[in-house]
């Protein structure tokens, strides 16, 4: 075999990675390097499935050669030349030492189709866990001019990345991810997200009729358990049609032990009589704020289970499948929350007996949430 000189033909062992899928495409090399005819066994990858640009462009090099004349491969090194020469222009550490390394490693090149299963599943753990990457890039991005259109693209991306693991890979019983959850993150500076919220709370206790209006808000969504109490305090006042001013949601509140807190009463007082603005705007406001949060916690979580190794690609879909339905419930709330509001129909008091039916003027409904932020 003819060789290109090189600076050092033992780079390549000496950068190579420890993780054990290294040594699997090293075989999986050195099955189709000695028997080329075995390619037609292996399906599932591509070049771009490979961990290193050097076994990339092997096999890259091998799956489009034409393949040799198995008698003549036997007594020759010629298409092991023509691999190494085409690899060569996309790697260019390759040496004919590390083919000859990469034939001498394979145990069975009969396992081929194995080997090609474990690089497949590998590359999808790698998958997954670069488009949970580029989800919390995205999160983290202040300068996108719509962040939650944004994001709910990329948590579709994600999705179509575990779908498509999931058609190459049959589901199994039992094979939940058992990888430990980091750490949440340190909470941001919630100043904002603190005074918004009083706004909206002190907004429905002086508008408590439009409470209704956004029933897809969760006391959840909410960041300060105090703040989360108050409203679970003024649904359910509003829902049993009661009193509802600052002094009654109070004393619901004392009635929940929300007050067990330290919370002084006269402090909860004075952030209810102070509205402002649109209950809905307010609304909006804090559940996108909950929808960045609760997808910041779903691509973290899908982050370290494709992050963990001993997780078989199912396990991957299981826990990614479960951490993006959290997505799609509050995706489905946002949906409610700035959608169209659809038009009320006419409601008609039934005739009488007495005299001749009467009718209620119909209910006109904005038939758009563009303007709340600025009533």
């Amino acid at each position: 075999m003819s060789r290109a000189p090189e600076r050092d033909e033992d780079d390549l062992d000496a950068i190579a990675p420890p993780q054990p899928v290294f040594h699997v495409e090293q075989a999986l090399l050195g099955a189709l390097l000695l028997d080329p005819h075995r390619l037609g066994d292996v399906t599932g990858i591509a070049a771009d499935s490979f961990s290193t640009a050097a076994h990339a462009a092997l096999y890259g090099a091998i799956s489009t050669l034409p393949p040799p004349d198995p008698a003549e491969h036997a007594k020759n090194t010629t298409w092991l030349d023509h691999v190494l020469a085409t690899a060569s222009e996309q790697a260019r550490g390759l040496t004919a030492s590390y083919v000859h390394t990469l034939i001498q490693v394979c145990p069975w090149p009969r396992h081929a189709p194995a080997y090609a299963r474990m690089v497949e599943a590998e590359h999808a753990r790698r998958r997954l866990q670069t488009a949970a990457e580029h989800l919390l890039q995205t999160i983290h991005d202040v300068s996108l001019p719509h962040p939650v259109q944004t994001v709910l693209a990329e948590a579709d991306a994600l999705g179509a990345v575990v779908d498509d693991i999931a058609s190459r890979f049959p589901p199994r019983a039992g094979a939940l991810p058992r990888t430990a959850l980091p750490p949440p993150p340190v909470p941001p500076d919630r100043s904002e997200a603190v005074e918004e919220e009083q706004l909206l709370l002190a907004t429905a206790t002086a508008h408590p009729a439009d409470i209704d209006s956004v029933r897809w808000l969760l006391p959840d969504d909410l960041t300060v358990p105090l703040h989360a109490g108050l409203w679970q305090c003024l649904t359910a006042l509003a829902r049993r049609r009661e009193a509802v001013d600052p002094v009654t949601v109070l004393w619901e509140a004392q009635q929940r032990g929300l007050l067990d807190d330290g919370s002084a009463p006269r402090d909860v007082i004075r952030m209810l009589a102070e509205p402002a603005g649109s209950l809905d705007y307010w609304g909006e406001r804090a559940l996108q704020r909950s929808l960045m949060a609760t997808a910041d916690q779903a691509g973290r979580r899908i982050e370290a289970y494709a992050g963990d190794p001993a997780n078989t690609p199912f396990q991957l879909v299981v826990g990614a499948r479960r951490s993006l339905a959290d997505i799609a419930a509050i995706r489905t709330r946002w949906q409610h929350a700035t959608g169209p509001v659809p038009t009320r129909r006419p409601r008609h008091a039934p005739p009488t007996r007495a005299g001749p039916p009467t009718t209620t003027a119909a209910a006109v409904a904005p038939t758009t949430r563009a303007a709340r932020a600025t009533r």
